[in-house]
């Protein structure tokens, strides 16, 4: 409850900073307060729900123990089954709000105001052949099913499809639809780096057990006023969209493929079917790896500890193991296992997301 006592405090604070007259003049900071008041309030009313059911709890747990009537006895004790179960809902729903809440999960390298703002994540297939791309696969639908589940709108921004159903890469925008999407990137930051499979691929008819990669890349989507480029620094090439296997499946030259020429940068988009909406998808693209390229440069500058922090929160190396003949999933960064690989890759990420938030 100690958690909760902050958030109090913190909640008190933040009406005394709204009701200040000049906030009126600062939209950014008063959409931010606002923003943040709104979640405290939701962590506080669960608060309240959660003593409302340990007073009945209580109230339940005393009649039990009088056992006047043995009636009203045998009620109570239904009763208080159900009130358990709804208490460890709630303080489940609570605990996910106070981490939420945490200052920690919105931040990201220095930058601030971080809640609900959109993430692009880059999937890239990476040993294992066609497996590779097919595991790439997965993984998008993976997020795809958890962005849904927490009720974020999704954007494929560029894709190489591979001969099955796979990816040789795919990027995709995934954002906030409103208040109650939660914050996008707190939930996604732990997810960098490379993700192992160990199965047999459809691919293989004698039945041996393959280990594939795929690495991720999760790029906070910056704010307009964050990331300005000089349109004379880029150089734009426009050119036929391809298919599985490299061929043209368009004659016109929707494609689009930017060099920002300053860093070298190459980012390209063809999933639209006009060339202005792909070369919007390429600059989102593209304004996203300057702003990491910008964030690890400020890195450097951080003490060891805090650089060590952040490392292993971005890009570590071999992050999960996805094994299906042993049904298990398993997070090396926390040296923590789940089982039901099929629920977890049809989108059920909630328990990784919440013991990688925890630790």
């Amino acid at each position: 409850m100690a958690d909760l006592e902050n958030v109090k405090k913190e909640y008190d604070k933040l009406l005394q900073q709204l009701s200040d007259p000049t906030l009126t003049s600062d939209w950014e900071r008063f959409k931010r307060l606002s923003e943040r008041k709104n979640l405290l309030e939701k962590i506080i009313e669960k608060g309240k729900e959660i003593v409302e059911i340990k007073n009945k709890i209580g109230e339940n747990k005393a009649i039990i123990s009088a056992k006047e009537d043995s009636e009203l006895v045998s009620l109570a004790e239904e009763e208080l089954i159900s009130l358990k179960e709804k208490e460890k809902i709630l303080e489940n729903e609570s605990e996910e709000l106070i981490l939420e809440g945490k200052p920690q999960a919105h931040q990201n390298f220095g930058s601030q105001n971080l809640g609900g703002q959109a993430v692009i994540v880059e999937i890239r297939a990476g040993t294992g052949g066609e497996e590779a791309s097919l595991f790439a696969g997965d993984l998008f639908r993976m997020y795809s099913k958890y962005g849904e589940s927490c009720g974020w709108q999704q954007k494929t921004l560029d894709s190489h499809p591979s001969e099955l159903r796979g990816f040789k890469e795919i990027i995709f925008e995934l954002k906030s639809a409103g208040a109650g999407g939660g914050d996008v990137f707190s939930k996604m930051k732990y997810e960098g780096g490379v993700h192992r499979v160990q199965r047999i691929p459809e691919t293989e008819k004698g039945g041996r057990i393959h280990t594939s990669t795929a690495s991720v890349a999760v790029l906070l989507k910056p704010k307009k006023t964050e990331i300005k480029i000089n349109p004379q620094d880029l150089k734009i090439d426009f050119y036929g969209s391809s298919g599985p296997g490299g061929q043209y499946v368009q004659k016109r030259h929707t494609a689009v493929r930017i060099t920002h020429l300053p860093t070298g940068i190459i980012v390209t988009s063809q999933t639209e079917r006009n060339q202005l909406e792909n070369k919007e998808n390429a600059m989102a693209i593209l304004e996203a790896k300057l702003l990491e390229r910008k964030e690890t440069a400020e890195l450097e500058k951080l003490g060891e500890e805090r650089r060590s922090q952040i490392k292993w929160a971005k890009r570590a190396e071999k992050i999960r193991t996805y094994n299906f003949p042993q049904d298990r999933v398993t997070d090396h960064r926390i040296k923590k296992s789940w089982h039901n690989i099929e629920d977890i890759m049809a989108g059920r990420l909630g328990p990784v997301i919440k013991a990688l938030q925890s630790a």
